[in-house]
């Protein structure tokens, strides 16, 4: 039988993995993320690097106990960080002709569902 906490443990595993993964993506196929950046964002080059960092050290931060909070509260905070990038992609959808537009404007309140995921399995007074 699952319990709350068992299925805390394998949310957390399974975010874990995906933003270590993502974060990896940036490094594998960089030339999709710096299409994404919007103008006036800094460097695109940078930022992917930036955001890539942070999503593989935030992953790994879930699994390490001491670090969850921070974890959870940076990963939170990048979500935050990178939402004008979901806002860019649904506003200019000819720039991204490979996505269907429903995908890209999908793509904004699903933010909101991954914030609440890693409040969840981090921050949340279960997660303790």
């Amino acid at each position: 039988m699952l319990t709350k906490k068992r299925l805390l443990d394998i949310g957390r595993m399974i975010a874990a993995l995906s933003f270590i993964l993502a974060g990896a993506n940036h490094f594998r196929s960089p030339a999709f993320y710096r299409e994404i950046v919007p103008p006036g964002f800094g460097p695109p080059a940078f930022m992917v690097i930036i955001s890539g960092i942070a999503e593989i050290a935030g992953g790994i931060g879930l699994l390490i106990p001491s670090l969850r909070r921070a974890a959870g509260w940076g990963l939170i905070a990048l979500l935050i960080a990178v939402f004008p990038a979901n806002i860019y992609m649904a506003i200019e959808p000819s720039r991204f002709p490979r996505f269907p537009d429903w995908t890209l404007w999908a793509r904004l309140p699903l933010q909101i569902v991954f914030i609440f995921w890693i409040w969840c399995v981090s921050l949340s007074k279960q997660a303790e």
